[in-house]
């Protein structure tokens, strides 16, 4: 499986204090340790680093993601995340355009997305968007 980790599970796992035991942080864990594709884009990392103050934690955080798969949104991509918000808005699901965005890089590339994002649930009954531990 591949995983497309959204910044909530990011901001738990790296907590500077004990993470919390929720179940996607222990299966962001789970991939990382056995190797499966995690993969992350410019806008995930960019809401970590907005959070981050120490210049330690920062570089810390850019030397983990260096490793991760890193999803490059094209025009295209943009404006099909434009037609995703603009489905889900048709169907009463509000998301932002970050969201939207993370979405349909989610889709398109094949991933799951794990996130404790309760807006990408609500999505996920509209459009194709596959979620970690969705039954």
């Amino acid at each position: 499986m591949s995983l497309l980790v959204d910044t909530s599970v990011w901001s738990l796992a790296l907590r500077r204090d004990a993470p919390p035991d929720v179940r996607e942080v222990r299966a962001l864990r789970d991939a990382l340790a056995g190797g499966e594709i995690v993969a992350t884009t410019g806008v995930i990392v960019q809401e970590l680093l907005q959070g981050v103050v120490p210049e330690r934690a920062r570089m810390q955080i850019i030397e983990m993601f260096a490793v991760l798969e890193y999803l490059t949104p094209s025009r295209e991509d943009h404006v099909a995340a434009a037609g995703v918000r603009n489905a889900l808005r048709s169907a009463g699901v509000q998301v932002g355009t970050i969201d939207a965005l993370i979405a349909h890089l989610a889709i398109a590339g094949g991933h799951t997305l794990l996130t404790t994002d309760n807006d990408f649930r609500a999505a996920s009954s509209h459009i194709s968007l596959q979620l970690w531990g969705a039954p």
